[in-house]
């Protein structure tokens, strides 16, 4: 079956890594594409999902480069908007086993200055599913109308959110006072390990779901890096191991778990509505599929996920 279209809203990042300079006293950055909206559908796109990626553009360099990197994916853009503000810059250091600790440029960026007439005049009529999360979903005054475009989708489309917290931009207690109300419009929630603790500092990943279910998401996946995922729907419970990689670094995985989850539900004609059908040996499969998305991402620099085809050379005979 051939997955109906993905509608990804939110923010594209310029992720600025740090390299050796040819003097002691500068500093050289080599500057990739990124954003965890930006990332999750950029992979769904070379998946083969048909993505559409409703951003805030700006026309600097950064700006242009997003819009290059996304069109040579296949992500569609016929909604994205001409933005007058400068594009979002995130400078990452990397630590021995590849994770990242960013630090943010993003006063008064492009990203959060959503209007409601730039989300109002989208056509979700061949929408399936609308995945959002990360900053573009937090941070004002853009939030807000992120989340009334999301309950004006939730009747047509399932709605999928990835919170991906982002403390030294935003407390994580602003989070805290919003999720209630995403897990109300969500069908899906796909958070961290990280996310967790900074959530809800403490409690387990199964205690976790069983909150979130009560306020009204289905399917609660929760990553766990080297120790795989788990998934609670409905509060029936499945762990998913790892992929073992050679981890370059692990920028943009989540992003790209969360397109092989999607992609896969998709794909079985599971998207669409509020999960109906949907089952925990499905679910499993969803994960094991975006566990492999993820850990070929993390075998290159950068928030770079896989093609189909790179797929498919490693994918077992029935995958997706």
């Amino acid at each position: 079956m051939n997955p109906r279209q993905i509608t990804v809203v939110g923010e594209c990042v310029a992720d600025a890594f740090t390299e050796a300079a040819p003097a002691a006293n500068e500093l050289a950055l080599r500057v990739l594409p990124g954003g965890g909206p930006a990332n999750t559908a950029v992979a769904l796109a070379r998946l083969g999902t048909p993505a559409r990626f409703l951003a805030r553009l700006s026309g600097d360099v950064f700006g242009r480069l997003f819009r290059a990197h996304l069109e040579a994916s296949g992500v569609d853009l016929s909604y994205a908007v001409d933005a007058a503000e400068p594009s979002t810059l995130a400078v990452a250091e990397l630590d021995p086993a590849g994770q990242a600790a960013f630090s943010f440029h993003a006063q008064n960026t492009a990203d959060w200055q959503w209007a409601p007439a730039e989300l109002a005049r989208v056509d979700l009529s061949d929408t399936a599913c609308v995945h959002t999360g990360s900053l573009a979903l937090i941070r004002e005054p853009g939030g807000a109308v992120v989340e009334e475009f999301l309950a004006a989708a939730a009747p047509r489309a399932t709605i999928s959110i990835d919170p991906n917290v982002r403390p030294l931009l935003v407390r994580p207690e602003t989070y805290r006072a919003r999720l209630a109300r995403w897990c109300a419009l969500a069908d899906v929630l796909r958070l961290s390990a990280d996310d967790l603790e900074l959530l809800l500092p403490g409690v387990a990943p199964e205690q976790a779901c069983d909150l979130w279910h009560a306020a009204g998401v289905r399917l609660v996946v929760i990553t766990l890096g080297s120790d795989g995922a788990l998934a609670s729907l409905d509060g029936e419970r499945v762990r998913v191991p790892a992929v073992t990689a050679q981890v370059v670094d692990t920028v943009g995985a989540g992003d790209s778990f969360t397109a092989g989850l999607l992609h896969h539900l998709g794909a079985h004609g599971l998207l669409g509505g509020r999960l109906d059908g949907l089952g925990l040996d499905a679910v499993a499969e969803a994960c094991r599929f975006g566990a492999r998305v993820a850990a070929l991402t993390c075998s290159v620099a950068g928030p770079n996920p896989p093609w189909r085809d790179q797929l498919e050379a490693l994918t077992p005979a029935g995958g997706v």
